[in-house]
């Protein structure tokens, strides 16, 4: 088995690797740190929680030095993976201390600008950091290492543009690293015109699809919201995922399903930042055990321990259906992605079955009991139940 002092390493961050107990390189890891160490341009086919992160730190925090300007600059689409990448990099350089600072939206720009000062690793999203550019707090002219992380992600997200413009901001001298879920003709296209002949590594997706048991179930409209408190209650989850496709259905499904009883909490791209940040500590730590969410959080955290997966609304786009269940069944364990089908999602998951190579069985709805989605606050643990058998005389999908 190949040992991290075998992909050559450096020895304070091998370390710190040594600290957190990881025993083995994963794939990426395995495959991309000799090419990174040797300062090769690489694009990497790699999904959240497959290693990456290790990944590129490796390179950059060995070729970064304290006091020296900020030589290494990482692109996150999101404020949650930016604190996520920053926390994981102050861990890996803590036998190499560097001046580590995450730069995102959502929160006070002052503090960021004084950090700035003497950042040697800067960690961002692409509105903020084009924001520190405009004001002339930030230079990018000493970048030795360019990371794009969740480049796929970043450009569905409308980034590519804001992209662009960092990369020309950056030193022509640098080392740039792609990381991507997939590899989108928008992902070639920056590759051709902003990397030096790349190097191009894959790896095996990080779901186990023989673990992965997924499933769906076709129901009435009234009866979806029912459906989903009844799987919750006797499906065993130990932590959930329940994916919806907008912030105000996040909402109230997170309300109605506390007023059932059910620890839930909500995380979209409406929250403020210190609330983002406060559900998903309450969710890490194990305090609520079902998180609601849009697809802001279905790349970019790393959330250990996912068991069900419920995709209460089918995403619009089938690709993203990868990306959700990617959540569970990861590093061997099993896991379970259940999709609920009322009408209004048949066409979405005509377009996940088509697009994606996927077995999705279907499940014979149980005998249920009805809740009442009331549109006014109520006690948690008090909810409101009709007894009700589910009619299956609609045509099922």
């Amino acid at each position: 088995m190949i040992s991290f002092k075998n992909l050559g390493i450096s020895k304070p961050i091998l370390k710190s690797i040594n600290d957190e107990k990881f025993e083995s390189p994963s794939e990426i890891q395995e495959k991309s740190i000799p090419i990174i160490l040797s300062g090769r341009d690489v694009i990497a086919g790699s999904a959240t929680g497959s290693g990456k992160t290790l990944a590129f730190a490796s390179g950059l925090l060995q070729s970064s030095e304290k006091g020296k300007g900020i030589q290494a600059l990482i692109l996150t689409p999101t404020r949650e993976l930016a604190e996520q990448v920053t926390k994981a990099l102050t861990k890996f350089s803590r036998y190499r201390p560097l001046s580590i600072i995450a730069v995102y939206g959502g929160v006070g720009i002052n503090p960021q600008i004084n950090g700035l000062k003497t950042a040697d690793v800067v960690i961002g999203t692409p509105g903020r950091i084009l924001d520190h550019i405009g004001r002339n707090t930030i230079k990018l002219d000493k970048v030795k290492t360019l990371v794009i992380d969740e480049a796929d992600r970043m450009f569905d997200m409308g980034f590519k543009h804001d992209v662009v413009k960092i990369i020309k901001k950056c030193s022509q001298d640098r080392q740039t690293l792609l990381f991507s879920a997939t590899i989108s003709k928008d992902v070639v296209q920056l590759a051709r015109a902003y990397m030096k002949k790349p190097l191009q590594v894959s790896v095996d997706p990080y779901i186990d699809p023989k673990k992965l048991d997924q499933v769906y179930y076709d129901v009435a409209d009234d009866v979806k919201f029912s459906l989903l408190v009844h799987l919750l209650k006797n499906e065993k989850t130990s932590l959930g995922m329940v994916f919806c496709n907008t912030k105000r259905n996040t909402d109230k499904v997170a309300k109605h399903l506390r007023f059932s009883g059910i620890d839930a909490l909500a995380i979209h791209g409406g929250l403020t930042q210190s609330k983002r940040n406060n559900v998903m500590k309450l969710f890490h730590s194990g305090e609520s055990c079902v998180l609601v969410c849009t697809d802001v959080a279905a790349r970019g955290l790393d959330i250990h321990g996912v068991s069900h997966v419920y995709n209460y609304d089918i995403p619009w786009e089938s690709k993203q259906y990868i990306h959700r269940i990617g959540r569970t069944a990861r590093a061997g364990k099993e896991g379970k992605a259940i999709n609920i089908l009322s009408r209004k999602d048949y066409d979405n998951f005509s377009n996940v079955l088509k697009d994606n190579d996927v077995v999705i069985k279907e499940e014979t709805t149980p005998d249920i009991e009805k809740v009442v989605m009331r549109t006014q606050e109520r006690r948690p643990n008090k909810p409101v139940f009709r007894k009700v058998k589910q009619d299956n005389k609609h045509t099922p999908y």
